[in-house]
């Protein structure tokens, strides 16, 4: 009974020796797979950058650039929405991961 008593002495003396100090949370990074893709660029013909004396581009040939640079103008506002949301989630935890080296730091103090 003595010996009991005394282990929960003991046990209530170091538990209340120690000052309480809150645990410090890692934060977890965005997850790369969210990360949007990089629109390809269309890619010219060899007729579109033409050098002085050469033949220029057919007709279909300067129009199908044509469709794929209207197609490419029109996916950038999302691509563009995509990566600023990606970019503020990159912002966040880089923040969150400075709150907790100051924790981890003030842990040690």
């Amino acid at each position: 009974m003595r010996v009991r008593i005394a282990l929960l002495a003991l046990a209530a003396a170091c538990c209340t020796a120690i000052p309480a100090v809150a645990a410090c949370t890692a934060p977890a990074p965005p997850d790369p797979a969210a990360r949007p893709a990089k629109l390809p660029a269309p890619v010219k013909g060899p007729c579109v950058d033409k050098q002085p004396g050469t033949p220029g581009c057919l007709g279909w040939e300067a129009y199908k650039f044509n469709d794929e640079v209207t197609a490419y103008n029109a996916q950038v506002p999302a691509f563009k929405s995509a990566a600023e949301a990606y970019v503020a989630k990159l912002n966040a935890y880089v923040t969150a991961a400075a709150a907790y080296a100051k924790c981890e730091v003030d842990a040690l103090r």
